[in-house]
């Protein structure tokens, strides 16, 4: 059975103030949760008005207090941005709230543009050199594994150590995560969502052929994130889509703004060239009634070999977000749905 889990952007949208969205990323937890989804990760952006989630590891804290069985990670922490201990430490701690429920998603990607992340590491410039360095050490010390030989911090330990520890993920869309995840014997999720699905190939066939087994992971182990919606019509998935059309027109001329809604989006005086972009990305999108989008949904895993999707939903309206991840829980046979937490 196809294992299906969620990535939450905690997008911006028109009317509602930003700090709404982390709000409804908690609600959001609980109501996936209930319906048997596995994972919950959260993303990591900074200094964009399009997307609120800035820090994965603050809004886990909250989300490992108000949820019980789904697993919650980073997708991702993008490392070098930060100290490799001082990460290791954060996720000791959301351990510690979650005992064994803990995933630690790792990208290089600055999550933002050049000058913001020199905002967020002065050493900015070389820090991506480092990332390989970075894995290793953070991947010891959350562990509780010695650093290796002659380093100089040999004898620092990650607090608070326990039973347990986060299983580390790499993320990304191209093939140098892919390689990086290959030589660490990490699990590894590549980005479909980012690029339409171009480079999928590429990069599964570099993690693949690159896999060193590690003690965790003796065999590769795969996850696809895609961006889905399921509605119960086509035509309103149809209309909910405007939204997101509208949203990617924008990003591709590097405008990040809130998301609108599907009236805002449909009320803008596209061009020529703009209506038929719509329609390419209303062709590749996996939207649609629950059965459509479930049946493209185990096509793209059978299609590579991968047993794991995490599934972005951006939509303007909450309700209509969270009966999407209710159809397609229903739809392809997740856990008997319980009640949510209020």
């Amino acid at each position: 059975m196809l294992r299906l889990s969620v990535l939450d952007q905690s997008t911006i949208v028109t009317g509602r103030p930003p700090s709404a969205s982390i709000q409804e990323s908690l609600a959001l937890a609980r109501h996936c949760e209930a319906l048997g989804y596995a994972r919950y990760w959260v993303a990591e952006h900074h200094n964009s008005a399009a997307i609120a989630g800035t820090a994965p590891e603050v809004l886990l804290a909250a989300l490992a207090v108000t949820t019980t069985r789904i697993r919650l990670g980073s997708a991702g922490v993008m490392l070098p941005h930060y100290s490799a201990l001082k990460v290791a430490e954060q996720f000791r701690v959301l351990e510690a709230l979650a005992p064994g429920r803990i995933d630690l998603g790792l990208g290089r990607a600055p999550g933002s543009d050049g000058r913001t992340a020199f905002a967020l590491n002065p050493l900015a410039e070389t820090a991506a050199a480092e990332f390989p360095a970075q894995v290793r050490d953070l991947a010891a010390w959350v562990a509780g594994e010695p650093l290796i030989a002659g380093h100089p911090f040999h004898d620092i330990v990650a607090h608070p150590q326990g039973p347990t520890s986060p299983e580390l993920w790499m993320l990304g869309s191209s093939t140098y995560g892919a390689q990086v995840a290959g030589y660490f014997g990490l699990p590894f999720c590549f980005a479909h969502f980012i690029t339409d699905g171009h480079g999928t190939d590429e990069a599964l066939a570099a993690y693949r052929a690159q896999f060193r087994p590690s003690a965790r992971w003796p065999a590769p182990h795969v996850a696809l994130c895609v961006w889905a919606l399921a509605a119960e019509t086509e035509a309103e998935a149809d209309h909910l889509f405007a939204s997101r059309a509208a949203w990617r027109l924008d990003r591709d001329r590097g405008i990040y703004k809130a998301l609108p809604s599907p009236e805002e989006a449909l009320a803008r005086d596209h061009s020529e060239g703009e209506r038929t972009r719509i329609a390419r990305l209303r062709a590749r999108a996996l939207a649609g009634t629950a059965p459509e989008v479930a049946a493209r949904l185990r096509a793209l895993a059978e299609a590579h070999e991968v047993s794991e999707i995490a599934v972005l939903t951006t939509v303007h309206d909450t309700d209509a977000r969270r009966h999407s991840y209710s159809l397609l829980a229903a739809e392809c046979g997740l856990a008997e749905p319980v009640a949510a937490a209020a």
